[in-house]
């Protein structure tokens, strides 16, 4: 295994060569120490840098905000699994997070690559009422603007998000809020992204991810939302007929395209795959 020391700078979930989620990628041979991760992902500005290096028959892995550590990051594990397969050649690589194993899969392909990751175990539940009426006022929606075949719920699939499904590709358009407002929120409820969503067709998603936890007002693409916002699918028993698309960035002008397969076992890993390619260095 080759290891590196500069960041590289990934665009995760493209759609082409446009769009997607830009994410920092260190590899070293052993991980910074803490504040040193905090500090360079500071100073990238990403909405998050993943750290690896090699461990037992793979990879230890850490996520950082600009403002601090992130259990689990979907766009980020896509852009490490770009750089992993670019510097050791395609496979699938195995990655020990803080709370699980997962795997991400890399085939290089010129200066991007086609990366899938298997996310750590989902979970759902009914999202408290207190909750959802604080979100709603949150974004200046009210209940008659919900989707009721999807109820709102808080969706895990290696952290927790408010799933939250409008009823009009319109209104998730038009969706504002205050930053301030959505931190103090989603850091009392424990929620990594609020995750806002339109169902054009049973198979068909459109999403927008505030991510006002670790103070960024949106992000283009989610892996980790994506994740959860499937297993919550599976748990309603959704007609997804084994697989979702995601298309997500669009209102930010900056389109990203997620695939997700959803296995039938209840509570099962996510496959999520996408795109990537490298940025100037």
């Amino acid at each position: 295994m080759q290891t590196i020391t500069k960041v590289h700078k990934v665009a995760a979930f493209t759609v082409g060569e446009a769009g997607g989620n830009p994410a920092g990628v260190m590899i070293r041979s052993s991980l910074p120490e803490e504040p040193a991760m905090q500090r360079i992902a500071a100073e990238m500005g990403y909405s998050e840098t993943v750290f690896a290096a090699p461990f037992e028959d793979g990879w230890r892995v850490r996520y950082f905000s600009p403002d601090g550590e992130v259990a689990f990051c979907g766009h980020a594990t896509i852009a490490l699994g770009a750089v992993l397969a670019q510097q050791n050649g395609d496979g699938i690589f195995p990655l020990t997070t803080n709370h699980a194993r997962v795997t991400v899969e890399g085939k290089a392909q010129g200066r991007g690559a086609m990366a899938a990751l298997q996310s750590p175990p989902t979970s759902s539940m009914p999202a408290p009422p207190a909750l959802v009426q604080e979100a709603l006022k949150l974004f200046g929606y009210g209940v008659a603007d919900l989707d009721d075949r999807i109820p709102p719920a808080i969706a895990n699939g290696g952290v927790n998000h408010l799933v939250l499904a409008l009823n009009s590709r319109d209104q998730l358009r038009a969706m504002r809020y205050s930053l301030d407002a959505g931190r103090s929120m989603m850091q009392r409820y424990g929620l990594v992204t609020i995750s806002l969503v339109y169902a054009e067709t049973p198979q068909r998603f459109h999403a927008r991810n505030p991510f006002a936890s670790s103070g960024v007002y949106e992000d283009p693409a989610t892996g980790a939302a994506a994740a959860a916002l499937a297993g919550y699918l599976r748990d309603l028993d959704w007609p997804h007929g084994g697989a979702i698309e995601i298309i997500q960035g669009e209102d930010m002008g900056a389109p990203c395209y997620l695939q997700v397969e959803i296995p039938s076992q209840p509570g099962s890993s996510i496959r999520v795959s996408g795109s990537a390619r490298m940025l100037g260095e």
